[in-house]
């Protein structure tokens, strides 16, 4: 009992003169700009929640053909900057067609394409041209947690792993690598932005030689929002994580899901940062049974490793949703990752339970 009293008397006394105690720091939650940001970046991670949270309309830039009003309208579940909620009132999942397949994928520009929006501010919306080698798609809205540390992942440390589970670099027109998109189209997030920007909403980026609807300030405060949102935060891993943790990469899952990068960047906060990613950000073929498009550089059975970081959140999966369960998800791997999905298949009961119950705490 003397021991606490005089414990206590001694924090007191720290406290009295002036000697910092040490504090608990709490853990991002999803949606929170990461820790660490200087004054101004945490002022243009608030003015790019605004512009990824205004709704456009016609007369402000909307159209003619659109999916949705605004970004934060298809990424808003758990919070903005999340997943598409998958709910009956705001379009979610995308359609996307292209037509043939690599090397002379024809993304139907001409028509419209290769994102067929769903909405309309008066004109008829172009239908998906009904020819054969037209092949359609679905895209569910991804998540944004932590794009910043995606982008700031070495191209020298994805290309580390190239080749294994036969992954390929998504090698584009602009010699960049291809990390954004399911079909790992974009390379920084200026391009993915500018990207969602005019095909989600029908908003043209200033810069392109048409009228301007948003301006690249406008833009850039939206990339600087999504390159600080927080990742995910890792929860507490008790004995039975670890055991997950271990199986995951005893079936394999590892070798395409590859679980860390460490971060390089010329923005202090987003320097030498260990991201958990759970993804190569390679190219895998996947099998005839997932096959749906070619896009950018990819054929239609190859898609990019979809990060798991922040899997915890989801509740849908694979690329277009189609998978109510993550155990679905994973048994539908066909092509290269078919071999994680056998091994997933032949583990014990018990051991399945603990992978998943690991998956769900990403």
């Amino acid at each position: 009992m003397k021991g606490r009293v005089i414990f206590v008397a001694a924090g007191v006394s720290l406290i009295l003169t002036g000697v910092a105690m040490p504090m608990i720091r709490q853990s991002p939650r999803l949606g929170d700009p990461m820790p660490g940001l200087s004054q101004d970046e945490l002022a243009r991670f608030t003015q790019g929640k605004a512009v990824f949270s205004r709704e456009f309309t016609a007369n402000t830039g909307l159209g003619p053909f659109f999916n949705n009003v605004s970004c934060a309208q298809c990424h808003e579940d758990p919070t903005t900057g999340g997943a598409g909620a998958f709910n009956e009132e705001d379009v979610d999942v995308e359609r996307h067609a292209t037509a043939g397949d690599q090397p002379t994928c024809n993304e139907l520009s001409a028509f419209g394409g290769p994102v067929f929006r769903e909405q309309t501010t008066g004109p008829p919306l172009p239908p998906i041209p009904a020819e054969a080698e037209v092949h359609v798609g679905s895209r569910s809205t991804p998540m944004l947690f932590g794009f910043g540390l995606i982008e700031a992942i070495p191209e020298s440390a994805i290309l580390a792993h190239e080749g294994r589970a036969g992954g390929r670099a998504a090698r584009l027109p602009n010699g960049r690598l291809g990390r954004f998109g399911r079909k790992a189209t974009d390379h920084d997030l200026p391009t993915f932005v500018t990207g969602a920007f005019v095909n989600e909403q029908g908003v043209i980026v200033e810069g392109v030689d048409v009228p301007v609807e948003l301006s690249l300030a406008d833009r850039d405060l939206t990339v600087d929002f999504i390159r600080f949102l927080a990742p995910p935060s890792p929860v507490h891993r008790d004995r039975m994580d670890h055991e997950g943790r271990e199986t995951f990469h005893r079936v394999g899952c590892a070798e395409c899901h590859v679980p860390s990068f460490v971060t390089k960047s010329p923005i202090k906060v987003l320097d030498q940062q260990v991201v958990y990613l759970y993804s190569d950000l390679l190219l895998h073929d996947m099998a005839p049974a997932l096959a749906d498009l070619c896009k950018g550089v990819a054929g239609r059975a190859e898609f990019r490793t979809e990060p798991l970081m922040g899997l915890r959140a989801r509740t849908r999966f694979l690329h277009d949703g189609r998978a109510l369960t993550l155990e679905s998800a994973i048994v539908q791997h066909g092509g290269q990752g078919a071999p994680a999905a056998a091994a997933f298949l032949n583990l014990s009961r018990r051991d399945r339970d603990v992978l998943l119950r690991f998956l769900k705490s990403l």
